[in-house]
């Protein structure tokens, strides 16, 4: 079972930026292509950017040029850096691992105008 474990989450005035960190324990890290989901009130959860173990990057159209995932084998962790954020990317940011369908706890992300 793999235990994964969001920091980074906060307010930010719009036009701001943040950065998400997704720790995983477990040894699946290096095979698994990770991502980050979002879920505002009252709708169903999105993907926002997945990343391959080879470094493979897809995005909602929604944050394409404004956010980028990356991440970091020898540590286990997984980022979002976020850029120029809006209202409208207000939201719990979930991390995800595909080869063992594990979800975080989520961190809240919340973007003042």
């Amino acid at each position: 079972q793999v235990q994964l474990v969001e920091s980074g989450g906060g307010l930010v005035q719009s036009g701001g930026s943040l950065r998400l960190s997704c720790v995983a324990s477990g040894s699946i890290f290096f095979f698994t292509t990770m991502g980050w989901y979002r879920q505002a009130p009252g709708k169903q959860r999105e993907l926002v950017a997945t990343i391959t173990n080879g470094g493979t990057t897809n995005y909602a159209d929604s944050v394409k040029g404004r956010f980028t995932i990356s991440r970091d084998n020898a540590k286990d962790t997984v980022y979002l850096q976020m850029n120029n954020l809006k209202p409208e990317d207000t939201a719990v940011y979930y991390c995800w691992a595909s080869l063992s369908g594990s979800w975080g706890q989520g961190t809240q992300v919340t973007v003042s105008s």
